[in-house]
Protein backbone atom coordinates (compact mmCIF):
# COMPACT_ATOMS: atom_id res chain seq x y z
CA UNK A 1 0.00 0.00 0.00
CA UNK A 2 2.82 2.40 0.83
CA UNK A 3 4.51 1.69 -2.46
CA UNK A 4 1.29 2.36 -4.33
CA UNK A 5 0.86 5.73 -2.58
CA UNK A 6 4.34 6.81 -3.51
CA UNK A 7 3.77 5.93 -7.13
CA UNK A 8 0.55 7.93 -7.20
CA UNK A 9 2.31 10.98 -5.65
CA UNK A 10 5.09 10.84 -8.21
CA UNK A 11 2.55 11.17 -10.99
CA UNK A 12 1.41 14.48 -9.49
CA UNK A 13 4.86 16.27 -9.64
CA UNK A 14 4.98 19.48 -11.53
CA UNK A 15 7.52 20.29 -14.23
CA UNK A 16 9.48 22.49 -11.82
CA UNK A 17 9.62 19.74 -9.24
CA UNK A 18 11.02 17.38 -11.81
CA UNK A 19 13.79 19.89 -12.50
CA UNK A 20 15.07 19.78 -8.91
CA UNK A 21 18.42 18.12 -8.40
CA UNK A 22 18.27 14.52 -7.34
CA UNK A 23 20.17 15.25 -4.13
CA UNK A 24 18.42 17.81 -1.91
CA UNK A 25 19.87 19.44 1.18
CA UNK A 26 19.50 17.49 4.39
CA UNK A 27 17.45 20.33 5.86
CA UNK A 28 14.61 19.77 3.38
CA UNK A 29 11.63 18.15 4.97
CA UNK A 30 9.26 15.78 3.23
CA UNK A 31 6.65 17.73 1.35
CA UNK A 32 8.66 21.05 1.40
CA UNK A 33 9.32 22.60 -2.03
CA UNK A 34 12.81 24.17 -2.22
CA UNK A 35 13.32 27.42 -4.24
CA UNK A 36 14.55 26.80 -7.74
CA UNK A 37 18.22 27.92 -8.23
CA UNK A 38 18.90 29.10 -11.73
CA UNK A 39 22.65 28.71 -11.35
CA UNK A 40 25.64 30.88 -10.21
CA UNK A 41 26.37 32.45 -13.63
CA UNK A 42 24.68 35.82 -12.80
CA UNK A 43 26.59 36.50 -9.59
CA UNK A 44 29.31 38.56 -11.38
CA UNK A 45 26.65 41.04 -12.56
CA UNK A 46 25.80 41.72 -8.93
CA UNK A 47 29.39 42.56 -8.10
CA UNK A 48 29.70 44.92 -11.10
CA UNK A 49 26.54 46.73 -10.06
CA UNK A 50 27.87 47.13 -6.53
CA UNK A 51 31.19 48.53 -7.82
CA UNK A 52 29.41 51.09 -10.00
CA UNK A 53 27.23 52.15 -7.08
CA UNK A 54 30.26 52.66 -4.82
CA UNK A 55 32.05 54.68 -7.55
CA UNK A 56 29.05 56.98 -7.96
CA UNK A 57 28.81 57.49 -4.20
CA UNK A 58 32.52 58.32 -3.92
CA UNK A 59 32.31 60.81 -6.83
CA UNK A 60 29.32 62.56 -5.30
CA UNK A 61 31.12 62.77 -1.97
CA UNK A 62 34.26 64.21 -3.57
CA UNK A 63 32.30 66.88 -5.46
CA UNK A 64 30.51 67.84 -2.28
CA UNK A 65 33.75 68.26 -0.32
CA UNK A 66 35.29 70.38 -3.13
CA UNK A 67 32.20 72.59 -3.25
CA UNK A 68 32.36 73.16 0.51
CA UNK A 69 36.07 74.11 0.37
CA UNK A 70 35.82 76.45 -2.66
CA UNK A 71 32.54 78.05 -1.64
CA UNK A 72 29.37 78.63 -3.64
CA UNK A 73 29.41 79.62 -7.29
CA UNK A 74 32.79 78.05 -8.12
CA UNK A 75 33.79 74.94 -9.95
CA UNK A 76 37.13 73.07 -10.21
CA UNK A 77 37.46 73.88 -13.91
CA UNK A 78 36.87 77.60 -13.36
CA UNK A 79 39.37 77.74 -10.50
CA UNK A 80 42.04 76.12 -12.65
CA UNK A 81 41.56 78.28 -15.74
CA UNK A 82 40.94 81.68 -14.13
CA UNK A 83 44.44 82.41 -12.71
CA UNK A 84 46.23 82.02 -16.03
CA UNK A 85 43.90 84.53 -17.70
CA UNK A 86 44.04 87.04 -14.85
CA UNK A 87 47.77 86.91 -14.12
CA UNK A 88 49.16 87.03 -17.68
CA UNK A 89 51.42 90.08 -17.63
CA UNK A 90 50.51 92.75 -20.24
CA UNK A 91 53.91 93.06 -21.93
CA UNK A 92 52.82 95.31 -24.81
CA UNK A 93 51.05 97.72 -22.50
CA UNK A 94 54.08 97.82 -20.17
CA UNK A 95 56.39 98.71 -23.09
CA UNK A 96 54.23 101.66 -24.17
CA UNK A 97 53.77 102.78 -20.56
CA UNK A 98 57.52 102.70 -19.87
CA UNK A 99 58.26 104.70 -23.03
CA UNK A 100 55.87 107.48 -21.95
CA UNK A 101 57.38 107.39 -18.47
CA UNK A 102 60.92 107.62 -19.86
CA UNK A 103 60.09 110.81 -21.76
CA UNK A 104 58.93 112.46 -18.54
CA UNK A 105 61.68 111.04 -16.33
CA UNK A 106 64.76 111.62 -18.51
CA UNK A 107 63.97 115.26 -19.34
CA UNK A 108 64.40 117.74 -16.52
CA UNK A 109 65.45 121.32 -15.76
CA UNK A 110 64.76 123.69 -12.84
CA UNK A 111 62.45 125.75 -15.06
CA UNK A 112 60.19 122.76 -15.77
CA UNK A 113 60.42 121.03 -12.38
CA UNK A 114 56.75 121.54 -11.50
CA UNK A 115 55.56 120.25 -14.88
CA UNK A 116 57.84 117.24 -14.60
CA UNK A 117 56.52 116.36 -11.14
CA UNK A 118 52.93 116.64 -12.34
CA UNK A 119 53.70 114.41 -15.32
CA UNK A 120 55.47 111.78 -13.20
CA UNK A 121 52.56 111.71 -10.74
CA UNK A 122 50.39 110.08 -13.40
CA UNK A 123 52.75 107.08 -13.49
CA UNK A 124 53.16 106.59 -9.72
CA UNK A 125 50.93 105.07 -7.05
CA UNK A 126 49.41 107.56 -4.56
CA UNK A 127 51.86 108.89 -1.97
CA UNK A 128 55.04 108.33 -4.00
CA UNK A 129 57.69 111.03 -4.30
CA UNK A 130 56.84 112.92 -7.48
CA UNK A 131 60.44 113.96 -8.08
CA UNK A 132 61.58 110.31 -8.02
CA UNK A 133 64.88 111.25 -6.42
CA UNK A 134 65.82 114.31 -8.50
CA UNK A 135 67.26 117.11 -6.37
CA UNK A 136 65.91 119.86 -8.64
CA UNK A 137 69.31 120.94 -10.02
CA UNK A 138 70.88 120.51 -13.45
CA UNK A 139 69.43 120.00 -16.91
CA UNK A 140 69.12 116.88 -19.03
CA UNK A 141 67.52 116.31 -22.42
CA UNK A 142 66.56 112.97 -23.86
CA UNK A 143 66.79 112.82 -27.66
CA UNK A 144 65.32 109.42 -28.52
CA UNK A 145 64.40 106.17 -26.78
CA UNK A 146 63.39 102.63 -27.65
CA UNK A 147 62.41 99.48 -25.76
CA UNK A 148 65.48 97.26 -25.47
CA UNK A 149 63.78 94.39 -23.66
CA UNK A 150 61.22 93.25 -21.10
CA UNK A 151 61.96 90.89 -18.21
CA UNK A 152 58.77 89.51 -16.64
CA UNK A 153 59.60 88.76 -13.00
CA UNK A 154 56.21 87.58 -11.78
CA UNK A 155 52.49 87.46 -12.56
CA UNK A 156 52.16 91.17 -11.81
CA UNK A 157 55.71 92.55 -12.15
CA UNK A 158 58.27 93.18 -14.87
CA UNK A 159 61.25 95.39 -15.69
CA UNK A 160 61.16 97.24 -19.00
CA UNK A 161 64.63 98.24 -20.23
CA UNK A 162 64.76 101.39 -22.32
CA UNK A 163 67.63 102.28 -24.65
CA UNK A 164 67.89 106.07 -24.71
CA UNK A 165 70.20 108.65 -26.28
CA UNK A 166 70.74 111.73 -24.15
CA UNK A 167 71.89 115.17 -25.21
CA UNK A 168 75.54 115.05 -26.26
CA UNK A 169 75.08 111.64 -27.90
CA UNK A 170 75.48 109.53 -24.76
CA UNK A 171 73.69 106.16 -25.00
CA UNK A 172 72.25 104.70 -21.79
CA UNK A 173 69.88 101.99 -20.64
CA UNK A 174 67.16 102.60 -18.07
CA UNK A 175 65.46 99.81 -16.15
CA UNK A 176 61.85 100.73 -15.30
CA UNK A 177 60.01 98.51 -12.73
CA UNK A 178 56.37 98.02 -13.73
CA UNK A 179 53.45 96.65 -11.69
CA UNK A 180 50.20 95.64 -13.44
CA UNK A 181 47.08 94.14 -11.82
CA UNK A 182 43.28 94.29 -12.19
CA UNK A 183 43.55 96.30 -15.39
CA UNK A 184 45.78 98.98 -13.79
CA UNK A 185 49.47 99.73 -14.27
CA UNK A 186 52.08 101.89 -12.56
CA UNK A 187 55.80 102.41 -12.05
CA UNK A 188 56.39 100.53 -8.80
CA UNK A 189 59.89 101.74 -7.81
CA UNK A 190 62.66 104.15 -8.75
CA UNK A 191 64.24 103.37 -12.13
CA UNK A 192 67.83 102.13 -12.44
CA UNK A 193 70.45 103.68 -14.74
CA UNK A 194 72.30 100.92 -16.61
CA UNK A 195 75.29 100.92 -18.91
CA UNK A 196 74.58 101.13 -22.60
CA UNK A 197 75.40 98.19 -24.86
CA UNK A 198 79.12 97.56 -25.31
CA UNK A 199 80.67 97.88 -28.74
CA UNK A 200 81.29 94.65 -30.61
CA UNK A 201 84.36 94.67 -32.85
CA UNK A 202 83.83 92.69 -36.07
CA UNK A 203 86.77 90.81 -37.50
CA UNK A 204 88.85 92.97 -39.79
CA UNK A 205 89.79 92.23 -43.38
CA UNK A 206 88.24 89.99 -45.96
CA UNK A 207 87.85 86.30 -45.11
CA UNK A 208 89.15 85.28 -48.52
CA UNK A 209 90.67 86.95 -51.60
CA UNK A 210 88.23 88.54 -54.01
CA UNK A 211 87.51 86.91 -57.35
CA UNK A 212 89.04 89.66 -59.46
CA UNK A 213 87.65 88.40 -62.79
CA UNK A 214 84.07 88.36 -61.51
CA UNK A 215 84.54 91.67 -59.67
CA UNK A 216 85.87 93.26 -62.87
CA UNK A 217 82.87 92.00 -64.88
CA UNK A 218 80.47 93.39 -62.28
CA UNK A 219 82.26 96.73 -62.17
CA UNK A 220 81.30 97.28 -65.81
CA UNK A 221 77.56 96.77 -65.27
CA UNK A 222 77.00 98.03 -61.70
CA UNK A 223 77.07 101.80 -62.47
CA UNK A 224 74.07 101.44 -64.79
CA UNK A 225 72.34 99.17 -62.27
CA UNK A 226 72.77 101.58 -59.34
CA UNK A 227 71.70 104.57 -61.45
CA UNK A 228 68.47 102.71 -62.22
CA UNK A 229 68.19 101.65 -58.58
CA UNK A 230 68.48 105.29 -57.46
CA UNK A 231 65.81 106.52 -59.86
CA UNK A 232 63.54 103.46 -59.64
CA UNK A 233 63.73 102.79 -63.41
CA UNK A 234 62.07 99.35 -63.53
CA UNK A 235 62.77 98.78 -67.22
CA UNK A 236 66.52 99.13 -66.69
CA UNK A 237 66.47 97.23 -63.41
CA UNK A 238 64.74 94.35 -65.19
CA UNK A 239 67.72 93.97 -67.53
CA UNK A 240 70.00 93.25 -64.57
CA UNK A 241 67.59 91.20 -62.45
CA UNK A 242 67.73 87.41 -62.35
CA UNK A 243 64.72 85.41 -63.57
CA UNK A 244 61.82 85.73 -61.13
CA UNK A 245 63.47 88.55 -59.14
CA UNK A 246 61.86 91.95 -58.55
CA UNK A 247 64.01 94.84 -57.33
CA UNK A 248 62.32 98.03 -56.13
CA UNK A 249 64.27 101.27 -56.59
CA UNK A 250 64.66 104.34 -54.38
CA UNK A 251 62.37 106.62 -56.40
CA UNK A 252 64.86 109.44 -56.98
CA UNK A 253 65.74 110.05 -53.33
CA UNK A 254 69.46 109.93 -54.21
CA UNK A 255 71.70 109.97 -57.27
CA UNK A 256 74.76 107.85 -57.92
CA UNK A 257 78.09 109.58 -57.43
CA UNK A 258 80.13 106.45 -58.09
CA UNK A 259 80.76 102.76 -57.44
CA UNK A 260 83.68 102.71 -55.03
CA UNK A 261 84.52 99.04 -54.46
CA UNK A 262 83.37 95.55 -55.43
CA UNK A 263 84.21 92.39 -53.53
CA UNK A 264 83.18 88.94 -54.79
CA UNK A 265 84.25 85.76 -53.00
CA UNK A 266 85.29 82.77 -55.07
CA UNK A 267 82.65 80.07 -55.35
CA UNK A 268 79.93 78.62 -57.51
CA UNK A 269 77.18 80.04 -59.65
CA UNK A 270 75.50 81.87 -56.72
CA UNK A 271 77.53 84.31 -54.61
CA UNK A 272 77.18 87.17 -52.11
CA UNK A 273 78.97 90.27 -53.44
CA UNK A 274 79.65 93.38 -51.34
CA UNK A 275 79.51 96.67 -53.21
CA UNK A 276 80.25 100.14 -51.79
CA UNK A 277 78.71 103.13 -53.55
CA UNK A 278 78.55 106.88 -52.90
CA UNK A 279 75.15 108.58 -53.03
CA UNK A 280 74.53 112.28 -53.53
CA UNK A 281 71.64 113.25 -51.23
CA UNK A 282 68.73 115.61 -51.77
CA UNK A 283 68.85 119.06 -50.17
CA UNK A 284 66.85 119.03 -46.92
CA UNK A 285 65.44 122.51 -47.73
CA UNK A 286 64.43 122.20 -51.39
CA UNK A 287 63.87 118.45 -51.52
CA UNK A 288 65.90 118.36 -54.74
CA UNK A 289 69.37 117.16 -55.56
CA UNK A 290 71.89 119.91 -55.04
CA UNK A 291 72.86 121.84 -58.17
CA UNK A 292 76.39 122.32 -59.41
CA UNK A 293 76.78 125.63 -57.60
CA UNK A 294 76.81 123.89 -54.20
CA UNK A 295 78.52 120.70 -53.16
CA UNK A 296 75.86 118.08 -52.36
CA UNK A 297 75.85 116.03 -49.21
CA UNK A 298 77.19 112.56 -49.95
CA UNK A 299 77.23 109.24 -48.11
CA UNK A 300 79.10 106.01 -48.72
CA UNK A 301 76.99 102.90 -48.29
CA UNK A 302 77.69 99.20 -48.67
CA UNK A 303 75.22 96.74 -50.21
CA UNK A 304 75.12 92.97 -50.39
CA UNK A 305 74.10 91.67 -53.81
CA UNK A 306 73.09 88.07 -54.37
CA UNK A 307 74.36 87.36 -57.88
CA UNK A 308 73.70 84.28 -60.03
CA UNK A 309 75.41 83.09 -63.20
CA UNK A 310 72.80 82.86 -65.97
CA UNK A 311 73.46 82.62 -69.70
CA UNK A 312 77.07 83.74 -69.47
CA UNK A 313 76.37 86.85 -67.33
CA UNK A 314 75.97 87.69 -63.68
CA UNK A 315 72.43 88.70 -62.80
CA UNK A 316 71.20 90.19 -59.52
CA UNK A 317 68.67 88.23 -57.48
CA UNK A 318 68.44 90.56 -54.45
CA UNK A 319 69.94 93.66 -52.85
CA UNK A 320 70.24 94.47 -49.15
CA UNK A 321 72.55 95.62 -46.39
CA UNK A 322 75.93 93.95 -46.24
CA UNK A 323 77.24 92.15 -43.18
CA UNK A 324 80.64 91.53 -44.71
CA UNK A 325 83.29 93.92 -43.31
CA UNK A 326 85.55 95.27 -46.00
CA UNK A 327 89.22 96.12 -45.64
CA UNK A 328 90.19 99.74 -46.05
CA UNK A 329 91.90 100.84 -49.21
CA UNK A 330 91.23 100.12 -52.88
CA UNK A 331 89.62 96.80 -53.85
Amino acid sequence: MARRALLERSDQLTADDEALPLRQPHSARPGQVMPHWRGAGGRWLVWIARAIAWAVLLLIGYRGIVAIIEGPGSSPSASLSAPSAKTQFPVTMAEAYALDFGRAYLNFSPASAAARSASLASFLPPGYDRSLGWNGAGTQRMLVEQVAGVSVTGPYTAVVTLLAQLGGGKLIELGVPIYAANGGISVSAKPALLAGPAKAIPPGGRPSPSDHATASALRNQLPAFFQAYASGDQATLGRFAARGAHIAGLGGEVSLAGVDSVYVPAGGSTRQASVTVTWDLKSPTTGKLADVSAAPAALEMTYQLTIVRQGGSWDIRSIGASTQPLASGPP
